[in-house]
């Protein structure tokens, strides 16, 4: 279960720099330190998001994930680590495809809304999207394992469909971008 921390702030950080899972020492601004920052930063839209009331089946899946990416947190923050794997994809593959399965065809562009819970997990997906950029960014310098960004390019997709259900659970519907709302310029 690792180290408890008894006292919280320890000064080792006051050079800019910060220590990695596997006890190295990165500047704060390090890609790595990027990564992991962000997926920590989405672990707690997602807490916001369930702050909200969600029905069951979205406080359970979201619940999974905010483990998940404790996990994937972790993953990045010790470089070599393995923790989340294909399994973990296929099970958001899955789950999206059930709360898509009720949802009617996308015709039209949705904007950011619907309601608090489904704003709040639009804010997610758009945190998940940068989480994903971070590692690719990542990536290029370091290794970085396939499943991590294949997670949160997955699970991009799931909080894009959960938003939609949000929307329509909350009774405020989806908001649909409006493109023919401008007008050509007179000649």
């Amino acid at each position: 279960m690792g180290n408890r921390l008894s006292k919280i702030y320890t000064r080792t950080g006051d050079d800019g720099t910060t220590g990695l899972g596997d006890g190295s020492r990165v500047a704060k601004d390090s890609a790595r330190v990027n990564a992991y920052g962000t997926v920590d930063e989405l672990n707690s839209a997602l807490g916001m998001l369930l702050a909200h009331e969600v029905p069951d089946a979205v406080r359970e899946c979201l619940t999974q994930v905010q483990h998940d990416l404790f996990d994937l947190g972790g993953e990045l923050c010790i470089p070599g680590m393995a923790v989340v794997f294909d399994a973990d994809v296929e099970r958001l593959e899955n789950t999206l495809d059930g709360f898509n399965a009720d949802l009617p065809p996308l015709k039209d562009f949705i904007l950011p809304g619907g309601g608090i819970a489904a704003g709040t997990c639009h804010l997610a997906r758009t945190i998940c999207r940068r989480a994903e950029r971070d590692v690719v960014t990542l990536a290029r310098h370091d290794t970085v394992r396939p499943e991590a960004t294949r997670y949160l390019n997955r699970l991009s997709d799931l909080l894009f469909v959960i938003a939609r259900v949000l929307a329509r659970a909350s009774g405020h519907g989806e908001v649909l971008w409006q493109h023919e709302r401008r007008k050509k310029p007179q000649a």
